[in-house]
């Protein structure tokens, strides 16, 4: 197990480069100049002193050629060092060290929610298959598949105030067990509990016509029994590998669940970063978003042997 995991990493150090060199291409040849962009939204007329500029550009290493800037990124990163934002000079680990929990905390709770609501509602889609609690579920994951977190994320709070006007506006972050994560959790996890929702279905479908289920139901076992112990444990390879990939979607859907309800996660930090030209912690945040998408399809792979043995056994066999 452990040469296996050591041999995905291995492979994913050419990818990681890949990534990183891209963003730092788009950053280097795309929006222009980071420091003049800066100058330019400042007051005055300090936007129209080229020597000052070119001094702040020589002493942040802008004015190098795009190589020897990205091998200086990539030996400062491997010694720990993110380098410090263009526009407040922090360190830029302590930004993201400072934002990270909360989109992390935010984000494996949206699993867990995802897993608890999507694969029961899948399988007792799939029991009820062309009836009208099929009908049911189906529609119903549908509905939430077509709404996107920036539409969901506002219509939810304007809702909730008009309805209840005297609660408080679910805005800003104070912790898991705060009563504020439950709107921007919800929102967070519409897309993919539909996602899972569909794919427990088809999983649970394809089982039942297996030879063991027939034979449990032969039996006379209960059917409780059967959906939980002859069905569910094939179901969850499957599902469990669709829980690892959705991460880009919530990743991708906290950017706009963070910017609406007032989260200091990376998802607002991303946005302020991207309005600001701040390339540093642009190219901080999106190597760490490729990290997680890369460690969660670790996780699914390192899951695979323990709920379906078979696998291990056929890629060997070959």
């Amino acid at each position: 197990m452990l040469r296996y995991v050591a041999t995905r990493f291995a492979i994913w150090i050419p990818s990681v480069l890949l990534v990183m060199m891209a963003v730092y291409a788009l950053a280097f040849y795309g929006a222009g100049d980071p420091i003049k962009l800066i100058f330019l939204r400042a007051p005055g007329d300090v936007a129209y002193n080229p020597e000052r500029i070119e001094a702040i550009r020589e002493s942040a290493g802008l004015n190098k050629p795009f190589i020897e800037q990205f091998g200086y990124y990539v030996w400062n990163l491997l010694q720990g060092d993110f380098g410090n934002s263009l526009n407040s000079g922090r360190s830029v680990w302590a930004m993201v060290k400072a934002a990270a929990p909360v989109s992390f905390k935010l984000a494996l709770c949206s699993i867990i929610l995802t897993a608890l609501v999507a694969i029961p509602l899948g399988m007792i889609a799939a029991l009820n298959q062309n009836r009208r609690l099929d009908y049911i579920i189906l529609g119903s994951a549908l509905f939430l598949w077509a709404i996107p977190a920036y539409v969901a994320g506002p219509l939810l709070m304007v809702g909730l105030i008009v309805l209840l006007p005297g609660v408080n506006v679910p805005y800003g972050w104070g912790g898991v067990f705060d009563i504020r994560i439950l709107l921007p959790l919800i929102v967070l996890s519409f897309q993919p509990i539909a996602l899972i929702i569909r794919q427990t279905r088809a999983a649970v479908i394809e089982v039942l016509s297996e030879d063991f289920v027939r034979t449990a139901r032969a039996k006379g076992v209960p059917e409780i029994v059967v959906a939980l112990k002859h069905i569910l444990r094939p179901v969850l390879t499957p599902v469990v590998t669709q829980l690892g990939l959705i991460m880009i979607t919530i990743v991708n859907g906290a950017i706009f669940v963070e910017l609406v309800f007032g989260l200091p996660g990376l998802g607002r930090l991303t946005v302020k970063a991207l309005t600001n030209s701040d390339y540093p912690v642009i190219l901080a945040i999106t190597l760490i978003g490729s990290f997680l998408v890369m460690i969660s399809n670790l996780l699914v792979d390192v899951l695979y042997p323990l709920l379906d043995p078979r696998a291990v056994d056929a890629k060997r066999s070959r």
